[in-house]
């Protein structure tokens, strides 16, 4: 039976990707913005991504960018998506993760991978076939600490005496903390080993993804953890307008002015260039990108709950593939229509639209009769305007229960 949470979460994955060549300063605020905006539509999160080298990807610190964007915001979780952790001294990430706890009061959350882009690793000297095996041996240590450990350790990349953090945790028993997963069984083994969450950030569409949750599963009972499908979220690109052709031009008016499409040295090469030369392309190369109306993410979202067995929430990529109003738009359609349905707000309204419906005969029947001892009560003659108006609401009410009965429906006047 697949699993389905009682309030799934929905919120943002910002690496971010802004055009090479554009005002980085005007494009960071931006992303501010937007969040603002997607604080006021009642998303539950933002995980914002760590980069220092590639152009597109401007964020080099996401703590600090949270720490900006949670003092113009409310309510909205905000997380790192994802710090690198072998770039970071791990007792220095824990203690800055842990103040950031405190000023945002509560609304931190700790997302952890071992680096996306090589060129960054390159920069620090860091060669790419370590990263796996150092963000494991760093989340050893956060997690520790993170639960109020001394920790004394020392490694061929980091070294802690009598470490502890001395700021208790704002959230019991602390923040919560995310391990990315690409297509690999590595980050689902270490969200499983310390029974934290999971960040599918390489989609849906991939052979393996039907195992993820499984993968975390055996890791935890390996452990001794308890592990959730609540907190598994899986991260998808998607654009929905009033129409399908009218998303797809959203899109397409868009498409050379992307980053990483129109932007480089060579357009269009690259490895993170656009799967086809136009964005019909893309689109047909790209399974679970979902393009069109609200109905179309419902029945996408839909398929990839079953195929997963459940999960907790989505996360959409951002990107800036349509202008800002078009965007924005996109993001509201989806609160508007495709997050009531996940989230046990749609099914109880139309329950109730259907039995307001069917029982108005019953419900309204004697409305005119109360109209009429009104204005007796009252010493007062009905005008005949009134009473045209009541002629005329009978003969509607005489129409819906004929309607009803030749229907075989419960519109009668019980």
């Amino acid at each position: 039976m697949t699993y389905r949470p009682a309030r799934m979460k929905f919120g943002l994955f910002m690496a971010p990707f802004h055009r090479a060549g554009e005002n980085p300063t005007l494009a960071l605020r931006r992303n501010i913005e937007l969040i603002e905006h997607l604080d006021r539509l009642g998303y539950d999160e933002v995980w914002v991504g760590e980069h220092h080298s590639g152009t597109r990807e401007t964020i080099a610190d996401p703590a600090i960018f949270i720490a900006a964007a949670a003092e113009r915001t409310q309510r909205i979780k905000l997380g790192t998506g994802v710090s690198s952790l072998p770039y970071h001294h791990p007792f220095m990430l824990a203690d800055q993760m842990n103040l950031l706890d405190h000023l945002t009061q509560g609304r931190a959350m700790l997302g952890v991978g071992p680096g996306l882009l090589a060129s960054d690793a390159y920069q620090l000297g860091i060669e790419p076939p370590e990263q796996r095996r150092m963000m494991a041996e760093a989340l050893d240590v956060i997690m520790r600490l993170l639960r109020g450990e001394t920790v004394t350790e020392k490694t061929d990349w980091y070294e802690l005496r009598d470490a502890r953090l001395q700021l208790p945790s704002y959230t019991v028993p602390h923040l919560p903390v995310a391990v990315a997963s690409s297509t690999t069984p590595a980050g689902p083994t270490q969200a499983g080993k310390h029974g934290v969450g999971l960040l599918s950030v390489a989609g849906a569409s991939h052979e393996t993804f039907e195992r993820t949750w499984s993968w975390v599963e055996e890791a935890a009972a390996e452990s001794g953890q308890t592990v959730s499908r609540e907190q598994w979220r899986v991260v998808l690109s998607f654009h929905l307008a009033d129409t399908k052709e009218e998303a797809i031009a959203d899109l397409e008016a868009r498409f050379p002015y992307r980053a990483y499409v129109g932007d480089g040295r060579r357009p269009g090469v690259g490895a993170f260039a656009s799967k086809g030369g136009t964005m019909r392309e893309e689109i047909e190369a790209t399974p679970n990108l979902i393009v069109g109306t609200p109905e179309d993410a419902i029945t996408a979202m839909e398929s990839i709950v079953e195929r997963s067995g459940g999960l907790g929430g989505i996360l959409a990529t951002h990107h800036e593939w349509a202008d800002t109003a078009k965007t924005y738009k996109s993001y509201e359609l989806w609160a508007r229509h495709v997050a009531p349905h996940f989230q046990g707000m749609h099914r109880p309204l139309m329950d109730q639209r259907d039995w307001f419906d069917a029982g108005q005969g019953k419900f309204f029947a004697r409305t005119q009769e109360a109209a009429e001892r009104a204005f007796r009560d009252a010493g007062k003659e009905l005008t005949p305007e009134i009473r045209e108006q009541m002629r005329l609401i009978a003969e509607r009410r005489a129409a819906r229960e004929a309607a009803a009965r030749s229907d075989g429906g419960a519109g009668g006047t019980g």
